[in-house]
């Protein structure tokens, strides 16, 4: 392994679990957070290749009126259709990994994270990440955070979680954990701790 880049996080948590704040205490503390959400977005811009390919895929009209790509239009497409929705994928997620291994290789921080929220589902692709952190909350929590966030029925909540990994397929697969089922403070307390002791790793890789 190259020792002479930064060293890499990926921080990844089911839905709801709180990993935008985490990142955000980090980030406060001088840390690089890459998001493969915004990268998501980032490829597929107008004059990209992204861009291009998914039209040649499905068309012009999955374009709005500014030659942006339409989103719900998309979504609508792709969500009654697994071969579209696995199309899509196929032109998107690649370019997600190579624009956040690009960012993470150009760090000059001793170290970085992405923010990865399908990092297990996806962890065959991801292997040269050097550690991996997990927002963990009890999946009765989880629940009550994303009916409140997205105001949407049990029914609804379940199903979402029901498609990502299990908690304890995320759990078996971190190697470190915050529980953020408590206050903003213990939070804080936590990436502090994790901060102090991912100096270190970079320095002695």
């Amino acid at each position: 392994m190259n020792t002479e880049r930064a060293y890499v996080v990926g921080l990844t948590g089911g839905v709801a679990a709180g990993k935008t704040a985490v990142a955000q205490h980090f980030e406060a503390l001088g840390v690089p957070v890459h998001d493969a959400d915004v990268a998501a977005r980032v490829v597929v811009e107008p004059g990209s290749e992204g861009l291009a390919a998914i039209v040649e895929a499905f068309g012009t009209g999955v374009l709005d009126a500014q030659e942006r790509l339409d989103r719900a239009a998309m979504r609508r497409r792709v969500f009654t259709d697994a071969a579209a929705k696995r199309q899509l994928e196929a032109i998107i997620h690649p370019r997600v990994r190579e624009w956040l291994r690009q960012r993470a290789l150009a760090e000059t921080e001793p170290y970085c994270l992405l923010a990865i929220p399908l990092l297990v589902e996806n962890i065959a692709h991801y292997r040269w990440l050097d550690r991996i952190l997990l927002v963990d909350v009890p999946e009765a929590v989880q629940l009550e955070r994303l009916m409140a966030r997205d105001g949407i029925d049990r029914a609804l909540a379940e199903r979402m979680l029901g498609q990502q990994a299990t908690r304890a397929e995320r759990l078996a697969l971190a190697d470190d954990v915050i529980d953020n089922s408590s206050s903003e403070a213990a939070l804080e307390g936590h990436v502090q701790a994790l901060h102090r002791r991912y100096l270190a790793l970079a320095a002695d890789r």
